[in-house]
């Protein structure tokens, strides 16, 4: 990793959902903002501590929390947001609408995208591991109930 000092700019490309990406941005920019400045709006800022989950997003096929990631540590990299993760994101989309598993969808994107890479790892399935799982992001208005019936559903159908 190249080293950049405070204050000082540094151009970072970073391929963002399929598209190559590239910006001078202060060493401090932190990877959520960078992706929100290219146009990934489904990347959302909450806490700017990585508590909520809500930045979640895949960096080269690893869940982070974008906001504690620099930019210019994302320089060549691979980054896939809620719009363009792939895997069982659709059919968790519609088991989250199903089970009315969110409200105001703020902390949606943080969430589904964790509840894709757990999917995606061969999880042990029952409603104590989706619960663990899900106890890394924050949601202030549903509850957790409605998620949980709804990844068990996914978790289940296995396909």
């Amino acid at each position: 990793m190249r080293r950049v000092e405070a204050g000082e700019r540094a151009e970072v490309t970073v391929e963002i959902d399929g598209r190559r990406e590239t910006a001078s941005v202060d060493a401090r920019t932190n990877l959520a903002d960078f992706a929100r400045g290219v146009g990934a709006t489904s990347v959302r800022v909450g806490c700017e501590q990585g508590v909520c989950g809500s930045c979640t997003v895949m960096l080269d096929d690893m869940s982070v929390r974008s906001c504690l990631v620099l930019a210019v540590q994302a320089d060549g990299s691979r980054v896939e947001t809620l719009a363009g993760i792939g895997g069982r994101i659709d059919e968790l989309r519609a088991a989250f609408a199903r089970h009315f598993a969110l409200q105001c969808g703020f902390c949606a994107s943080g969430i589904l995208v964790t509840a894709a890479e757990w999917l995606a790892g061969d999880p042990v399935v029952d409603e104590a591991e989706v619960r663990r799982m899900l106890s890394a992001n924050v949601c202030r208005c549903t509850g957790y109930e409605g998620m949980v019936r709804a990844i068990l559903e996914v978790a289940s159908s296995g396909t």
